[in-house]
């Protein structure tokens, strides 16, 4: 009777398996790593619409659990479900690739801007563009941190305010420390979720973990790099890809207080221009890292950035996957997870304020800034590059007319 129940899974597994290919799938995600636009809630809501709705490659089950390791594990959230979803049915392999060609579009696009980013970075034309689009991306981000806070805290509604009062006091002092010292601390977030554990669901038992033309180039910068800022770079967007969890934005405080204020790799302007390419060009958000590093070391520093940053996302979904419906159960574990996204938020916040102080400096930055939060805020269908492409005209208009 067991031999006739295995070979029964085996069957059902080998029909869901070949009803999509791996190299059908692999196409798939690099479509919409080359035309997904609108955030990581805009690309996980592609993919369900996708494959769950449209080609039923996917059950509502398999979405839902995928979605949920996303969201429970650091790393960037739509990269991790294309990694999940890409294991489902084709294993490590298919993990492996469906991440990459998720991945590759966004990355090869931030290398090219970062090459015309160092060849005209230094004209008026491309500075009046980042004017008005630096700008707008601190209402952008604002607008995100709102609603990250909504969603993973709670409603700004007093009952609902005094139940979750200890992440309100994480989020709250994710802030002031942001604030007031300008970097993130890591032990920070990590404390925090570990408070969080201990008091709403503190494990019963430690147990030990499951097994988890080259002239052209050389003036563009594309190989200007340094063994040790090489090495520097691979150790700190790797902490960067381990503690973030949730929306690509997140990574924003995180990223500031290390390329600018700790290691002095960019100045505020390049910083806040990085965040602008990664709302112009398609995929996960998080793909800036590439373009943060081609500014830094060239294309070595930004396959290194890049490679860094989704390595430890990578890692943790094909590691959890095969366990995971155990693990989703863990309410030690939700718990952690929580904690750490309420300080995660609340630096995200932080962050926001210190880039705003630095970047809005004038009257018409202060109007642009303020005119992206309001567009967001009363059209509720509108992306993100339109309102982009908007800010580069008017910095373009308020230089040169």
């Amino acid at each position: 009777m067991n031999k006739n129940i295995t070979s029964k899974a085996n069957q059902i597994y080998t029909h869901s398996q070949s009803s999509y290919s791996l190299r059908v799938l692999s196409i798939y995600f690099l479509k919409l790593g080359t035309w997904g636009f609108g955030g990581p809630v805009a690309l996980v809501g592609y993919m369900y619409r996708d494959l769950v709705e449209n080609k039923k490659w996917l059950t509502d089950e398999e979405y839902n659990e995928g979605l949920a390791l996303a969201q429970l594990a650091p790393g960037p959230l739509a990269a991790q479900l294309g990694i999940y979803i890409g294991f489902v049915h084709h294993g490590l392999l298919g993990a492996t690739l469906a991440g990459i060609a998720f991945v590759l579009p966004s990355f090869i696009m931030v290398v090219v801007l970062g090459m015309a980013y160092q060849l005209y970075g230094g004209l008026a034309w491309m500075q009046a563009v980042f004017y008005g689009v630096g700008a707008a991306v601190i209402g952008i981000i604002a607008m995100s941190a709102y609603r990250l806070t909504i969603k993973s805290i709670s409603k700004l509604e007093w009952s609902a305010m005094r139940s979750k009062w200890l992440l309100w006091l994480f989020y709250i002092t994710g802030i002031v420390i942001t604030v007031v010292t300008e970097r993130e601390e890591i032990l920070l977030f990590i404390s925090c979720g570990i408070t969080y554990m201990m008091i709403k669901a503190p494990p019963k038992l430690i147990k030990k973990p499951s097994s988890l033309s080259v002239g052209l180039l050389v003036g563009l910068g594309f190989w200007n790099y340094d063994g040790n800022t090489l090495q520097g770079i691979g150790w700190f967007f790797a902490k960067a890809g381990a503690f973030v969890f949730g929306s690509g934005l997140a990574i924003v405080p995180f990223l500031h207080g290390g390329v600018v204020k700790e290691f002095g790799w960019l100045t505020e302007h390049q910083f806040v221009d990085s965040v602008a390419v990664a709302m112009i060009t398609p995929g996960p958000v998080v793909i800036t890292v590439g373009f943060i590093g081609y500014l830094i070391a060239g294309f070595p520093g930004a396959c290194v950035a890049a490679l860094s940053t989704f390595l430890p996302c990578y890692i943790f979904t094909v590691a959890l996957a095969p366990s995971f419906k155990k693990i989703a159960k863990n309410v030690s574990i939700k718990a952690f997870v929580e904690g750490i996204t309420a300080a995660v938020i609340g630096a995200l916040v932080g962050s926001v304020i210190v880039i705003g102080i630095r970047s809005i400096n004038d009257i018409w930055t202060a109007l642009i800034a303020i005119t992206a939060l309001g567009a967001l805020v009363y059209i509720k269908k509108l992306q993100e590059p339109y309102i982009i492409g908007v800010a580069a005209v008017v910095g373009l208009l308020i230089k040169f007319i």
